[in-house]
């Protein structure tokens, strides 16, 4: 039997599940590792800057690609303290990373070490298992049931604590006799496909809501298969955007009391039934239940069995994977459709359609200083069908959910439930890391960008180019609407007259310095004909240079974004569009 150092063992499993990019800071407690993956050769790393930063590129990299699990590795104490926020992010949205921290020997665990904390105890409640390894002989096992539980049931992180004399010690381990523990995944039955496409036919006006499950079990074809073999208008939450093309004449619009379209509020208040699949009814989504259920049932699929009938209790419950119970959906309705027992529900999809066509929010906007809403129409005009969207949270994000189109499963990458600021430029990194080929453009508001603004020197240093796009109103915009319902606007505003650039108008933070000095290039936008110039010469800088380009957009200092307390109770801040031209 080979003899290696726990370590050795480790990374040799990293290899052999298909875990090969990793994202760090290295560290005294957790040099032992690094020097396996060095000796190793075949594990790639990225240098963050900030040990919270390579938690969100690891969730980028696995959102981006079916099948991709983000590693991230920090030292003993605070670097495990940092990255809880990224296990938050990752536990909310069903994301797989593993997160691996060093810790100091067992001998001192118990007398207060340097950076010796309980992070296993910290990481517990965010994490499938939190494990810090007392015996080196456990660490294959360890690796082995942390794979197993990231891809089993409902996908999630999962935190490997290793003390520096664990790491060191040498053990018997085989390498190339290692295997994968079998995933597990719920599959619905048939009797349960058939029992809820009894319930879908028995409505006049049913549409589907896809989450973020159906994108996670890699659904998205079986979800538009499902929707063009019935009929039926897909409503996509959040998480499931990109799941069926926004130009797809079934993609009936987004519902909720932020993040949707006007169009896709109303017609899931015209519906009177909803197969809702991998989704879990946040309640931005739903607002309340009253007006959310009235006059409609419900049938809900979710591979977490605790799911159901955790917001309410629908009429029909499944559990299941979202690829394996779409499979069989959409089998019965084949069937079901030659057969000629599905209804006819041609009526419902031409409301459906029509309602998508005529109900929508003004863009065209030529106000100066920029007004938002131009900066999305001029971003759909620019990118098209291809490009991938990272975004985190405000109002930037909420904007972004009304006006902008997705095309692709994971062509939008958000952090749905947590919604950390500072999100959003790690896991852009982490997304170019795991497509290059893809084009990525990031969105943010100016205060999400300062949070972690100094990881756009990973994206210089390692040649992870991608477009920024930073609306600057130089407040905490979202907060700042929020205040209205307290008649006050207080310690939000960013803006300040910076000393060393007098340019920025009184906005603050000089964002474009800031940028070139930590390599990257930058372009400043004041006109609203402008923007398309800028993108341009972006993605011309990004090809010459190979590094990240932020693109800042000046905005006016106070826009609201629609939003509401209900579905049917969104209040439209601005003019809404009467025609094509708007």
């Amino acid at each position: 039997m080979p003899r290696m150092r726990a370590v050795d063992a480790a990374v040799a499993i990293l290899e052999r599940e298909g875990a090969t990019q990793t994202f760090g800071v290295p560290g005294a407690a957790i040099n032992p590792f690094y020097s396996a993956m060095k000796a190793h050769g075949g594990i790639r790393h990225v240098l963050a800057r900030h040990v919270e930063a390579a938690s969100h590129m690891a969730e980028g990299y696995t959102r981006t690609r079916a099948g991709n699990i983000g590693v991230c590795i920090g030292t003993s104490g605070p670097a495990g303290t940092d990255m809880i926020t990224g296990l938050y992010s990752a536990s909310a949205d069903s994301i797989p990373i593993l997160c691996i921290t060093g810790q100091a020997p067992r001998s001192r665990l118990h007398k207060e070490d340097f950076q010796a904390v309980d992070i296993t105890a910290i990481a517990k409640p965010l994490t499938k298992m939190a494990m810090t390894v007392m015996e080196p002989a456990q660490v294959p096992g360890a690796f082995q049931q942390a794979f197993h539980l990231m891809r089993s049931g409902r996908p999630g992180p999962v935190l490997i604590d290793l003390p520096i004399d664990v790491q060191l010690s040498e053990i018997d381990f085989d390498p190339d006799t290692y295997q994968p523990l079998p995933v597990y995944k719920p599959a619905a039955s048939r009797a349960q496909a058939e029992k809820a496409i009894d319930l879908l036919a028995s409505a006049e006006r049913p549409v589907i809501v896809a989450g973020g499950g159906v994108i996670n079990a890699n659904a998205s074809e079986l979800l538009i298969a499902l929707a063009e073999v019935t009929g039926v208008p897909v409503i996509p939450t959040l998480m499931g955007w990109g799941s069926i093309p926004d130009d797809h004449p079934l993609m009936a619009g987004m519902a909720g009391l932020q993040t949707s379209h006007r169009y896709g509020n109303a017609t899931l208040l015209d519906s009177d039934l909803v197969l809702g699949i991998g989704n879990r009814w946040a309640n931005r989504h739903t607002g309340g239940l009253d007006t959310y259920q009235q006059g409609r049932r419900f049938v809900h699929i979710d591979i977490e069995p605790t799911q159901i009938g955790r917001v309410f209790a629908p009429d029909y419950g499944i559990v299941s994977d979202a690829h394996a119970a779409l499979e069989l959906l959409v089998d019965v309705a084949h069937e079901r459709k030659g057969d000629g027992r599905l209804p006819d529900w041609s009526a419902w999809r031409t409301a459906c359609q029509d309602r998508k066509r005529t109900m929508h929010r003004r863009t065209d906007f030529d106000n100066k200083p920029i007004k938002p809403q131009r900066v999305y129409e001029e971003m759909n005009r620019a990118f098209g069908r291809d490009v991938r969207y990272v975004t985190a949270i405000g109002l930037s994000q909420i904007a972004a959910a009304q006006f902008l189109h997705v095309y692709e499963p994971r062509h939008w990458i958000n952090c749905g439930q947590a919604g950390p600021l500072g999100w959003t430029a790690p896991a852009a990194l982490g997304a170019v890391a795991a497509d290059p080929d893809t084009p990525v453009v990031a969105l943010s508001g100016d205060y999400d960008f300062q949070f972690l603004i100094e990881e756009l020197a990973v994206g210089a240093q390692f040649n992870l180019p991608y477009m920024h796009v930073v609306v600057n109103n130089a407040y905490l915009g979202l907060i700042r609407q929020a205040q209205r319902a307290f008649d006050m606007d207080y310690a939000v505003q960013l803006a300040f007259e910076n000393i060393n650039a007098p340019e920025t108008g009184g906005y603050g933070v000089d964002h474009v310095r800031v940028a070139e000095g930590l390599g990257c290039k930058a372009i400043r936008v004041t006109e609203p004909d402008a923007i398309a110039g800028a993108f341009d010469e972006a993605r011309r800088l990004m090809a010459e240079h190979r590094v990240p380009v932020v693109v800042e957009i000046i905005l006016e200092r106070i826009t609201n974004i629609a939003m509401g307390t209900e579905l049917d109770n969104v209040t439209e801040f601005e003019e809404l569009a009467d025609g094509p031209l708007d």
